[in-house]
């Protein structure tokens, strides 16, 4: 015989429906507490581990950015990277990101509106002290300039391979699908790396997708990470990036994944 739902068995559906819908946002964990870099790391080229004395990465109204007005005399490949703590392997990373301003001076063509963040990295300890790149998975940020094509969350493989379309993938860097995002507008970026799987999303859509990041054996700078032949890499570190555009960062999170 049919029985009618009381009231009170009505808004305890309700609040459990409320609750599932709700459950995947309660697993992200803040990386940036939004006023210190507390948990974050620099490394600039020429520079040590955790020195920064042109104050690159800073804080500034509740956001990462990377500045270059206390940089003297051209840029000359003084590349950085903001490393936190913490080593992952199987996450979804989503962030914000903007360019704005100008350029520094002797920054390359090529660097004009583009950073990243880079992902299953090298422990920041291991860089070299003149080394210009992590070993790491990039994801790599451009801008446009209103005149041509330039997409952004692309793969950039900085001392590493990836399988690509199903076969080892050696070029690097690789366009992603996205549209090309002129101007100062905030983007919304997302990694998920789950069981050797990546997946760049930008403002909702996902632009690339690829397998089985690896060491490159004929790197420099990945061959003296190569232990007992081994060539994949199952997690590592998570950094900001500064490559002379001034660039902002927000509201970065991290969700662990099984």
């Amino acid at each position: 015989m049919f029985r009618p739902l009381l009231p009170t068995t009505i808004l305890c559906l309700a609040a459990t429906a409320f609750v599932l819908a709700a459950a995947p946002d309660e697993n992200w964990v803040s990386l940036f507490d939004g006023k210190t870099l507390d948990g974050w790391t620099p490394k600039i080229v020429g520079e040590k581990l955790g020195d920064d004395k042109n104050n690159t990465f800073r804080v500034e109204d509740g956001k990462i950015v990377v500045r270059y007005d206390k940089y003297e005399g051209d840029y000359n490949g003084r590349f950085g990277h903001l490393f936190y703590k913490t080593e992952f392997s199987n996450y979804r990373l989503r962030l914000e990101y903007r360019f704005t301003g100008e350029q520094v001076k002797g920054g390359p063509g090529w660097a004009w509106r583009n950073s990243g963040v880079m992902v299953h990295g090298q422990a920041a300890s291991t860089i070299g002290q003149d080394q210009s790149f992590p070993v790491s998975i990039e994801v790599q940020f451009l801008g446009g300039d209103g005149t041509g094509k330039r997409p952004t969350g692309n793969l950039c493989t900085p001392g590493t391979n990836v399988v690509y379309e199903g076969k080892l993938h050696t070029q690097h860097c690789t366009n992603s699908t996205s549209p090309t995002l002129d101007g100062d507008q905030w983007v919304k970026a997302e990694i998920e790396v789950r069981n050797g799987h990546f997946k760049h999303t930008i403002n909702g859509q996902v632009v690339i997708e690829y397998d089985a990041a690896q060491l490159d054996p004929s790197d420099a700078d990945a061959k003296s990470l190569i232990k007992d032949g081994k060539l994949l890499i199952s997690s590592g570190t998570i950094s900001l990036q500064s490559e002379s555009h001034p660039v902002e960062f927000r509201n970065i999170e991290i969700m662990k994944l099984r």
